[in-house]
């Protein structure tokens, strides 16, 4: 069952590319302070993450961080030099804090696991946007298909500010 509002963010360990290499980091820590925009997709530098879901937050991040987000985050069960690539590949500079779940540990804390299995992906995490305020949940938005990017894109959850 998927966080509800008010529940507090699991605490597990994800990876980001650091200067000397992956490194971990707890997500109740770089979830947990401020304003935080998470947005999950099912993989890196698949078609609809790519081309339209993660470049939108890029676009918009100035306008996230006008209406008070102090953290742009998105999350991919990927491994960290995937996520890096990605993130390198579409721009994301300081925008978007860019967060690995390699085994899935997040997507399945959260509720939020999709099986791909049939696609030939295995585990990964649903398409979603999420709205944190000191680690607890205020809004949740999950798409109802894999390759929908509308309830979960920028532009929707700049509307809930």
């Amino acid at each position: 069952m998927p966080l509800s509002p008010g529940d507090a963010v699991p605490d597990v360990t994800l990876m980001t590319m650091s200067e000397s290499g992956p490194a971990p980091v707890s997500s109740a820590e770089v979830l947990g302070r401020g304003t935080v925009v998470l947005f999950g997709v099912p993989g890196a530098f698949t078609p609809s993450c790519s081309d339209q879901h993660l470049p939108e937050y890029v676009l918009r991040a100035d306008e996230l961080r006008a209406k008070g987000v102090d953290t742009i985050a998105c999350v991919a069960v990927n491994d960290a030099f995937v996520m890096d690539a990605w993130g390198r590949s579409r721009d994301t500079g300081d925008a978007v804090v860019m967060l690995a779940d390699g085994n899935g540990d997040f997507a399945e804390a959260i509720g939020l696991q999709l099986d791909g299995r049939a696609f030939g992906l295995g585990r990964r995490s649903q398409r979603y946007a999420a709205v944190l305020v000191d680690g607890v949940l205020r809004d949740l938005w999950v798409e109802s298909a894999p390759t929908d990017v509308t309830v979960s894109s920028a532009d929707a959850v700049l509307k809930s500010f």
